[in-house]
């Protein structure tokens, strides 16, 4: 349930409120995610082009075309969520301590449309995804944010079981501040970032405005990471690679005029945030919440293709 505080305008939530719902839209819309200063919300249009950015571009594919996940779905709840124990099973010398707000609502990547739009699995219910009864496996990301309270808690691996929940990392990000993981931490992504504000969201298409980075996963990536990045997942050292934490960004001359209202805002960001190396796997996929009021986006994407980005530093 959503209302809101009069004196000022503030969403209220009383209740977890799943993504892809109007009232999480209500919510997201005055979220303020991470400082106005923060690397996620950095305009980089003007930025100047890494030297060996083409280099850098062709180890990505210079001839491949933008993709997308519907991967990174997530729940809004409020500020007296009940918290619970996760069991981390494999980064606990790297993940932050609970218990964590989650609830029995919560949503594991993918969950729901590419369940029971994308891959044909139209009887699956949230639970069975939560269990892993189809035994898809996979990375099976979990995000839960406390918009009151501009906290952000994200795992890796999650599962529900009979003795409850476990995962294989934990991250808690405090949305207020500019603070970055230690270094040589990884995250629930491999790079150490959060998830949750790369994620294009429904709100976002429907107002005409994603104001922020994006994130992006390559097949192969360098032994190396750059701010706000704080860990690599690679033993290649070939400089021609991306380190974690790359920003790489559309071509200011790329032409977004012919495309639809969905997919324009979505290039228009990654001409002025761009999108960070975020994780390993399928080369230029970026991440669209698996909302099922957002059309499918492939073939407008594709036409983008790997030539028509580059590798951008701060100044």
């Amino acid at each position: 349930m959503v209302g809101c505080l009069p004196a000022c305008g503030v969403p209220l939530i009383t209740q977890p409120t799943p993504f892809n719902t109007p009232e999480a839209d209500a919510i997201l819309g005055s979220l303020d995610v991470f400082p106005p200063d923060n690397a996620w919300n950095q305009i980089v249009s003007t930025w100047p082009i890494r030297p060996n950015s083409k280099n850098i571009v062709a180890s990505i594919g210079s001839d491949k075309p933008l993709r997308y996940n519907t991967d990174m779905g997530f729940i809004l709840v409020p500020p007296d969520q009940k918290r619970v124990e996760v069991k981390i099973t494999d980064y606990a010398a790297e993940s932050d301590n609970g218990p964590y707000p989650v609830p029995d609502q919560l949503p594991i990547e993918g969950w729901p449309a590419r369940f029971h739009r994308d891959s044909g699995h139209q009887n699956v219910t949230l639970e069975d995804v939560q269990r892993d009864k189809l035994n898809l496996g996979g990375d099976r990301h979990a995000i839960v944010v406390d918009p009151i309270n501009h906290m952000l808690y994200e795992f890796y691996g999650m599962r529900r079981t009979s003795g409850g929940w476990q995962a294989a990392q934990a991250s808690i990000f405090d949305l207020k501040t500019n603070k970055l993981r230690p270094a040589g931490w990884t995250s629930a992504d491999a790079a150490g970032l959060p998830i949750f504000p790369a994620v294009v969201r429904y709100d976002e298409l429907k107002r005409g405005r994603v104001d922020h980075a994006l994130r992006v996963t390559v097949r192969k990536t360098r032994q190396d990471f750059i701010a706000p990045a704080t860990h690599y997942a690679s033993r290649l050292t070939d400089e021609n690679l991306p380190r974690m934490g790359e920003r790489l960004r559309l071509r200011q001359d790329f032409d977004v005029s012919g495309f639809s209202p969905e997919v324009r805002p979505i290039l228009v960001a990654l001409k002025r945030y761009g999108m960070f190396v975020a994780d390993n796997g399928i080369e230029w996929a970026i991440s669209v919440a698996p909302d099922e009021r957002i059309p499918v986006l492939h073939e407008e994407l594709r036409q983008v293709k790997g030539s028509d980005f580059e590798v951008v530093v701060s100044p």
